[in-house]
């Protein structure tokens, strides 16, 4: 790995604190595009711009869904979260929502830096049992509320491989309960800022809210400190290799934006969570293997009933892809994505219409034919 030193009296930790993850986005991208104190490292992956040394800070940590025109997603980070609240490690699972998810893996099978096993065991068997080390360090928080252990270790020594591609970047998360609020800190060694961060912050955050409903107690602020936070510059890549070799553009392009509204996802129910939770998995797994027309054995309140109608949609995404099927076929499928939109919480409409807009026939046309149901 080549870097390209800097003076010494230049170097000073970059902090942003802000009310979404835009604002934080906006603050990062705005550092690593034109700020002083970067370095430009030549790592394995290419050339990036590195800030070494970042703290941010979540003031509301539901404001987790990006409202950008061009970083506005969704299905994705959602269907991350559930393969680790799955304690899943498949490549196929994930595959199914970040497609390029192989390329991390070392033998295209299993991601085993994959954090739902560290966090809940194999299959989220230790979290069954109440023996995971999810629940190591929120028992702690129960018999102490005041307790500085509630952490859990994510990167192990044995990560550290040459040959091993899926070395986790976060190293450990933190609980802690201030004025009757859970706390949340996450420290990462690596952080892509395009890639991963706003994956990152929506999953840590959701966890996050998922620990407090479970612990009675409010939602505080969430931090997040990286090492190496980065930025890739353009080099083209066969696309075998990245996702995609045109991060540096398309963060000029999303700072271009300007400022974004603050939209937060509604409040989780209050009660403890994980009987929604084991549903939901059930349903995901369900749907993703083709079973659109799942229900879940319960009742689910309306905010549970909205990830499964995101999966739904991503499903329906991923068969009009795949299967190629004839305009009349295709027509009816979007406007089935319309009718569930329908019957969604606001909030989620930009990251449907962002995917309809990539469609035919025009948007209008399926709006015609549909039930547009609640706001």
């Amino acid at each position: 790995m080549e870097v390209q030193p800097k003076d010494e009296a230049e170097f000073s930790m970059f902090y942003a604190s802000g009310k979404s993850i835009d604002d934080l986005m906006r603050s990062v991208f705005k550092q690593l595009l034109s700020g002083r104190n970067n370095y430009l490292v030549n790592s394995q992956k290419g050339l990036s711009t590195e800030v070494f040394g970042a703290l941010l800070e979540l003031e509301n940590p539901r404001a987790r869904l990006s409202r950008s025109f061009s970083r506005a997603k969704a299905f994705s980070p959602l269907g991350e979260l559930f393969w680790y609240l799955a304690g899943n490690e498949s490549i196929e699972f994930i595959s199914h929502y970040i497609p390029n998810y192989s390329q991390y893996s070392s033998d295209g099978i299993l991601a085993k830096g994959a954090y739902g096993p560290r966090l809940f065991g194999p299959a989220a068997t230790k979290k069954l049992a109440g023996k995971s080390e999810w629940d190591r360090a929120l028992n702690n928080l129960r018999k102490r509320p005041g307790s500085r252990n509630a952490v859990i270790q994510i990167y192990a020594n044995k990560d550290d491989k040459p040959k091993n591609k899926d070395k986790p970047c976060t190293c450990t998360i933190q609980f802690a309960i201030r004025k009757n609020r859970l706390l949340m800190h996450t420290h990462m060694r690596s952080n892509d800022a395009y890639l991963g961060l706003p994956h990152d912050v929506f999953s840590f955050t959701m966890l996050q809210e998922i620990a407090a409903r479970e612990l009675s107690v409010g939602l505080g602020e969430y931090t997040h400190s990286v090492a190496s936070l980065h930025l890739y510059h353009d080099k083209p890549l066969p696309t075998h290799q990245r996702a995609s070799s045109n991060l540096h553009a398309k963060a000029h392009k999303y700072y271009d934006e300007g400022l974004h509204e603050s939209v937060p996802m509604p409040a989780m129910p209050q009660g403890d969570p994980w009987e929604s939770i084991k549903h939901v998995k059930v349903a995901e797994e369900a749907i993703r293997m083709g079973n659109l027309s799942y229900t879940p054995s319960v009742k689910l309140d309306p905010y549970w009933n909205d990830f499964l109608s995101l999966f739904r949609i991503h499903k329906i995404f991923d068969l009009i892809k795949k299967t190629n099927p004839d305009d009349k076929t295709k027509n009816n499928q979007l406007r089935e994505v319309v009718k569930i939109m329908g019957g969604m919480h606001s909030v989620y409409r930009l990251y449907i219409m962002d995917r309809l807009n990539t469609q035919n026939p025009p948007i209008r046309d399926l709006f015609d034919h549909a039930d547009q149901g609640k706001n």
